[in-house]
Parts: structure tokens; sequence; C-alpha cells
């Protein structure tokens, strides 16, 4: 009967057997439900070929819902988010196990590797409806912020569900993997959009969390491993790109991983890994350099000397190789680099210089030559400090000297167009007294605060309105604008300082998409792509794509005979060192990693023990030390469990308790079930750390504590304890009306046998049930 009573977990119901008075008390079980369940596991496959540059209709991913899935994705977001929320709050741990996790597990367990793409989309889109809102913090942008901390969570189960040597690859797949907005969309949606949008090309997630400026995602260990392995050429893949000058796509390469024992010894695909050409680009970048340097020194106006011709000749090359990379992944990504707005500035001088030269030089007009070397001249301001860009490019100042010159030019742009109303003003009020070129230069020393001559010479203009003016535009110009502007300037640096890290590695990320090269034409080094401009490109059209593929590769070959064969033993011996003809080995990774660390000299030397530290880590330890290790582990995981009850005292006898309880109750459960004839039932699964945090006290004591901060929480606790209260009180009322009924019925039962007499038989039982005597003060008592 009593398993049939409704009753609290752990309450002990006692309830009356015959006149002996016994009682039964049956203890409920701890909680056995976990409070993290475990979540679905996909190791994905490898042996499949995927490509970043094929559309989905030759992918082999070609089934996935894309376009179905983004849609999904923003039905959820908005249905979940109604509210503006910043990020520390979106990374509070009541969102994260109400809202990200159940996204997470969600979208996760379909087991889709566009799922990141999908959402980085989504946030993409996000952020473009929030720049048609006039307040900058408003429901899209905490939508965009929960898309990109969902991917982060979802790229870093595919990281943790996937050990061993697939693990890069899985992730490069889900980076790198090409799709397009409009896969496995309907066919009526297709056609509609077919002569609007470019809907063949893809793109990456890589570059879409680039375009959106997903730092987090970006900055994620993840991420970086992926990004990492790009950089170095470990990774391999022919990208899609906006537009090929050269285009030769009739090998295509999937993503995988390199070997260099197994490719070839003069392997044109090495001048495209984005640090080879990170180091060709500084060495062109110092040979554009020295050239102007030295052509600058002796110029002449009035010929061409070898000099001039060599630096026109080159630096046409070093422009044409700066627009090839724009048009392979499009202005925005360009954009994104640290030194791209000096690469404009620079083509953008020289063609200036170009085309007044060429004038020049034809018409024999000696001024206009004149004038070309003058406007070269300009060039000085830009080459100097990008060389600075090119070598301190993760130095926190030349990161943020970029946004700070956006700021800049948009407050002086202001501010020039509203001082131009104070330059018609006083031009009209002195009658042509002054030219506008002289208020001008009065107004700009007032502007910087070198002269005060403006307004000296102000009562010129009017007796009152001309200082009237002078001394308005002073203090707009030199107290609010500048003001405005240094605020601005140091809003901006120390935005950048607080998250250095993450801005470091967006930046990385850029320069390594950037670097990864599909169009043939940067496999030639400047001066040599003109001459592939002008004899490959007619060519294309002579020959078939299988013909102009070899003409391509033997021209490279050719060229970039030394070069190639200086990358391929650099590889093989330095970068790649291991046995010949086998994949790297451990200690073959324990040397690229002591080499990649950059130490001091005297520590590359063994000159001083420091060095030990770090290497004691680096060199992975053999299988004999791991087997003893391992032997450990469970003496290990007691130890820990002690030293948590130990450290929570109060909670400890509480946990005591319960477990003398539980043991007790099995006892008996398993005893019941013995005599029965059936077998044992097993003991509840033990509890691991994805499980649930109950083995642990004080960890629940420190969610409460945390759940209990807001004040919408505070309030939920003292209405609960109000309730208890109250609850606490009506059964105090209950026992005293029990009390009182058991002291009327005993009564009546007395005076009851006294007039049977003693040989008259027992009186009814009383139909009120006995409650035990020995039941606990605080517990409930059941009628």
């Amino acid at each position: 009967m009593g398993d049939r009573l409704g009753r609290r977990p752990g309450a002990t119901t006692g309830a009356g057997t015959g006149s002996t008075g016994g009682h039964i008390r049956i203890q409920e079980p701890p909680e056995r439900r976990p409070l993290l369940p475990h979540r679905a596991t996909f190791p994905h496959r490898t042996d499949e070929q995927v490509f970043s540059c094929f559309s989905y209709n030759t992918s082999t991913h070609k089934d996935l819902p894309v376009y179905t899935n983004i849609h999904r994705i923003r039905r959820d977001i908005i249905s979940v988010v109604e509210d503006y929320l910043s990020l520390e709050q979106l990374r509070d741990v009541r969102i994260n196990i109400s809202v990200i996790r159940p996204l997470v597990d969600k979208l996760y367990e379909q087991d889709d590797i566009s799922i990141v793409y999908c959402l980085l989309v989504n946030r993409a889109q996000f952020l473009n409806e929030q720049k048609h809102l006039s307040n900058r913090q408003n429901v899209n942008s905490t939508r965009a912020m929960l898309c990109e901390l969902i991917a982060t969570r979802i790229l870093r189960r595919f990281n943790e569900d996937n050990d061993g040597p697939d693990n890069l690859l899985v992730l490069a797949h889900v980076l790198i993997a090409g799709f397009e907005p409009f896969q496995n969309a309907p066919e009526e949606i297709r056609r509609e959009v077919q002569t609007s949008t470019a809907w063949h090309k893809t793109l990456p997630a890589l570059e879409v969390a680039i375009l959106s400026e997903s730092r987090i995602f970006l900055a994620s260990t993840s991420c970086q491993k992926v990004v990492d392995a790009i950089y170095d050429g470990r990774v391999i893949y022919t990208p899609s790109s906006y537009m090929d000058l050269i285009a030769d796509r009739y090998k295509q390469r999937p993503i995988s991983l390199y070997n260099p024992r197994e490719a070839p010894l003069l392997n044109q695909y090495r001048l495209l890994v984005p640090r080879t050409r990170n180091y060709l680009e500084i060495v062109q970048f110092f040979i554009l350099l020295a050239l102007y340097v030295v052509f600058m020194a002796e110029r002449d106006p009035t010929q061409f000397s070898k000099l001039e011709i060599c630096f026109t000749v080159y630096a046409m090359g070093w422009v044409l190789d700066q627009f090839a990379t724009l048009l392979e992944h499009g202005w925005h990504v360009y954009a994104q680099n640290l030194w791209s707005f000096l690469d404009v500035g620079f083509a953008f001088i020289y063609w200036v210089y170009l085309f007044l030269r060429i004038y020049g030089w034809q018409s024999g007009n000696a001024e206009a030559a004149q004038q070309a070397l003058d406007v070269l001249a300009m060039g000085a301001p830009v080459l100097v400090p990008r060389l600075a860009f090119n070598l301190l490019s993760d130095n926190i100042v030349f990161l943020c000297l970029r946004s700070m010159m956006s700021d800049f030019a948009l407050v002086t742009a202001l501010a020039i167009w509203c001082f131009v109303g104070f330059l018609l003003s006083l031009t009209w009020l002195g009658n042509d007294t002054y030219s506008p070129f002289v208020i001008s230069k009065w107004m700009i020393y007032i502007w910087f605060g070198l002269d005060g001559s403006g307004i000296h010479h102000s009562i010129e203009f009017h007796k009152i309105l001309g200082p009237s003016l002078m001394v308005a535009f002073a203090f707009l110009g030199n107290t609010l604008f500048l003001t405005i502007l240094v605020s601005m300037l140091s809003t901006t640096f120390g935005t950048i300082v607080t998250n250095a890290p993450a801005e470091i590695q967006f930046r990385r990320a850029v320069l390594t998409l950037e670097g990864v090269k599909g169009d043939a034409i940067f496999a030639y080094q400047p001066p040599f792509n003109l001459i592939a401009i002008f004899v490959l490109i007619p060519l294309k059209f002579l020959v078939s794509p299988r013909w102009f593929h070899k003409i391509h590769v033997a021209s490279v070959r050719l060229l970039n005979l030394p070069l190639l064969l200086f990358i391929a033993v650099a590889e093989r011996r330095a970068l790649w060192p291991g046995t010949p003809g086998g994949p790297p080995t451990q200690v073959a990774s324990f040397v690229e990693a002591h080499k990649k660390s950059g130490r001091h000299l005297w520590e590359r030397w063994r000159i001083t023990s420091h060095s030990d530290i770090s290497t004691v880590f680096e060199m992975p330890p053999p299988d004999s030390v791991l087997n003893q290790i391992t032997t450990d582990d469970d003496l290990t995981r007691h130890l820990i469990r002690r030293q948590f009850s130990r450290g929570n005292s109060s909670m400890d006898a509480v946990a005591s308790e319960a477990k003398r309880q539980a043991a007790q109750t099995a006892v008996a459960t398993t005893a019941a079930a013995t005599a029965a004839g059936g077998a044992a039932p097993s003991g509840p699964k033990p509890l691991s750390r994805r499980d649930s945090i109950a083995p642990f006290p004080g960890l629940r004591a420190e969610l409460q504590e945390v759940l209990s901060e807001s004040d919408e929480m505070s309030n939920i606790t003292a209405r609960l304890e109000a309730l208890e209260e109250s609850t606490q009180r009506i059964e105090e009322l209950l026992e005293r009306l029990v009390g009182v009924k058991e002291g009327k019925s005993s009564k009546v039962e007395r005076e009851n046998e006294s007039r049977s007499g003693p040989g008259s038989p027992s009186g009814s039982r009383a139909e009120s049930v006995a409650v035990s005597s020995d039941h606990d003060p605080g517990e409930s008592q059941w009628i």
C-alpha cells in the first residue's frame, strides 16, 4: 500500500501493521537522471573527396539541405532572442544551459558539416539588417552574436569527436568546403534568383566568418588549428575565386593533408602556400623599395634611365599582382588586410606618374615630366611605412592604426564639410578683400592652434560679425571637434587593446585566406607575370585545357626552378623531418615544434637549463612511461573526490547520511528480490563528469549561488521560502488535529471496554492509522 501512496522523495512513511505497531521505512533512491545527459557523437568519414571550388551539383555533399538549414536556423534564433543581450549575458551559465546548449545539441545531431556555414550566413544577414537601424544595441546584434557562439561550440564538437589523424581533415572539411546559399533550394526559387545572383559560386565557412568579422569564432582553438595548417601548407586545396586573370582549372585539388615525401620534387603548387607567399611578397617589396630609392636618388626628367625603366616595369608587375589579389577574393576580404590601403594608395600614385610621364615623353613637355617625378615622390610616405606593416603585422600599434585612421578620416571629412559654411560667410563678408585661399589658411592655423592671424584680421571683414565667426570657429574647431576626435581615437585604441588576441587571430586568418591563391598568375613572380598576361591569355583560346595546363606547369617550373628546389629541400629537411619515405614521426613533430618556438640563441645551444622546462613537455613520453602513469588512475580519481568532499565539510554530513540510507534501501530491495526468486537489480550507473555535478557537493552549492545572483531568482527564492513556511504551519495544525482525534478515540475505546467487562470481545479496531512513535521530528504524518 505504501508504494501506491504519493510521497515526496526521501520521505519516511509509517504504516500500521496490526497490533504489533511495526512500521516500514521506505527511502526513495537519489536522483539517477543525469543533469547533463550524454550528447550524441559523430565520427565523420574522411575517405571521400571534398572540394572548396566546385558548385554543389558536382560536390560530394550535394544532398546537404543548406537552403533549408539556413531558414531553420533563422527561425530558431528569432524565436529564442526577442530582447537585446550583451556578450557577457549570452555567456552566462543560465543562458548556456537553457538556450545555447539545446540549440547546439539540436543542430549538431543533424550530422551536417554545412551547419557552421549556415550559422555564419545567418550572422552576416543579422548584421546586415542591423546596419539599417538607428540604434546600435538592438536585437539583431544579439542574434548575430548567438549565431557566432553556437557556430564556435559546434566546431568544437567536431574537434572533440574526431581524434587521430582525421581530426584536422574533418575540421578542414567544415571550414573550407564550398557551399552556396541556394543549395538544394526549390526549383522555383532557383529559377527566380538565377538571373540576379551567382548561385553557382561557392564560399567556404572561413571566408564567411571573415566577411562577418566573427572574431570569437576565428580566435577559437579549433578554427586556429585549421588556419595554422593552411598557412603552413599542411592542408591544401584549390580555392574558389571571384575572378581569374589566367584561369587554369584543369586539375582541381580536393581538401587534403599534404605529405611532401609523396609530392613531386618540383611542385609548382607550393608557390601558392600562404607562408611561402608571405615570404615572397616581403622579398618582392624589398626589391620594389630598393629600386624606388635608387631611381629617385638620380631622377632626371629629361631622359629615361635604365633604373627608371627597371623600376617602371617591376612596379607594373607588382601592381598587377595586387590587382589579381583584389580580384581573387573581392574587395571585402582584400580591405580587411592591414596594409591594403597603402597598396591601393601607391597603385594610384604609380598610375598617375605613369600617365604624366608618358604624356610628357610623347609631347616633349618637360614640365609634365617633372610633375610625374614629383607625383612619384609622394609614394615615399606610403612605401616606407608599408615595410613596417609587413615586418610587425602582429604589433598592437599597427593593429590599432588601421581602425584609428578610418575614424580620423571620418571626423576630418565631417569637420571640413561643416566648416565650408564658415569659409563662405567670411568670403562674402570681406567683399573679395581676401581670397578664399588666404581665409582657408587662417582657418587651418586656428584649427591646429598654430596662429591667430585670422582672429586679428577678422575685424576687417565686419566689426561684429567677423570676430564672432572667427571665435565661434575657434571654439568649434580647436576645442569641440578635436576633443571629439581624441575621444574617438582613445575609445578605438582601448577596444582593440582589450581584444588584442582576437584581433591578432582575425588578421592572421585574413592573411591566410588571402594567401591561398587559385589564379595561375600568382605562380609567376613580378615582372614575369606581365609576360604571362601577354602570352598565356591569347594562348588559352588556341589550345585545349589539357595542353594549356601542361604549358603553364612547364613554364612555371622553368622560371622558378631554383626557388622550387629550395622549397622542396626546406620542407623535407626542416619543416617535415622524419624517416625517409614515410610520414613524420613523433620525434619529427618534436623537432618541428622545437624550431618553431623561436627561442633565444643560448636556449637553442643548451648553454642554460632553462630550455629543459619546455622541452620536457614537447617531447612525447614513450609507451612504457604512459603505462606506468595509467596504473594509478583509480587512486587519483578517489583522491580528487575526497579532496572535493574535504573542502565542503558542511555538505559532508548530508552526503554521508544520504549514502547510508541509499545503502540500506539497496540491501532491502536486493533481499526482497532474492526471496521472490528473481535476480538482484543492478545498481545505478555511476555518474561521470559530463552526466551530473552531483558527485561534487561544493559545485552544487556554487551553482545555486550563481543562479541566485539576479533579482528575478532572488524574488523566486523569497516566494519559495514563504511557501515553505506556510506549508510547515499547515502541517503543524494537521498534527494537532490528528492528536485531538486520537485522544478522543482512545477515550471512547476505554469506555466501551469498561462497559463490556473483562470477558467481552475486544472492541473494533480504530479506523485511524497508528503513527510510529519513533518517527523523525520534522517528518509529516500521513493519515
